[in-house]
């Protein structure tokens, strides 16, 4: 409450404290809070998208022992043995591509997905398809961030996804 500001009527900047500037004992207490809400699921693998959220998702690995899959964007020279999903950027106003590797995803994983802000879920889309497309068990999500004014909080929670936010905003 104290460090975020409001800009507009959607923009919540919080980079002095979660992803430009990082306070890593907060992210430390995020991790702990995230291994809480989700210890009883047996997670194998933590998933995120860039950039934000890899920071999170790191410290959060560390309480759950397991490794962080990170989706790549755009294509690239190795864009090939990869589950991909396109996935619109409503802060950047554009769809891309992301990939995971065959490698590193598959029907024996159960995956925790998590990221800094939800507001509309597109992100999230395309990270649950690409687990289909794997065969894993999407176990949970993990928002540090959610707008509760924007609609993606209840088009996961429709979907029967456990959802867990740290913190809701609302206007």
């Amino acid at each position: 409450m104290r460090d975020g500001k409001v800009l507009g009527d959607d923009i919540l900047k919080v980079d002095m404290f979660l992803n430009h500037q990082i306070d890593v004992t907060l992210l430390n207490e995020i991790g702990k809070e995230f291994h809480r809400l989700f210890q009883s699921a047996p997670i194998n693998k933590i998933l995120t998208i860039e950039a934000s959220g890899i920071g999170i998702a790191c410290i959060a690995a560390q309480y759950f022992s397991v490794p962080v899959v990170l989706p790549k964007k755009g294509r690239t020279a190795m864009w090939a043995n990869l589950y991909t999903s396109e996935v619109f950027s409503f802060t950047k106003n554009k769809a891309y591509l992301i990939g995971v590797s065959k490698d590193y995803l598959g029907p024996d994983d159960h995956v925790l997905v998590i990221d800094d802000f939800l507001a509309n879920g597109r992100a999230l889309i395309g990270l649950k398809d690409i687990l289909d497309q794997a065969g894993s068990t999407l176990e949970g999500i993990g928002i540090v961030i959610e707008k509760g004014f924007q609609p993606g909080g209840a088009l996961i929670r429709g979907m029967g996804i456990h959802l867990e936010s740290l913190a809701i905003v609302d206007p």
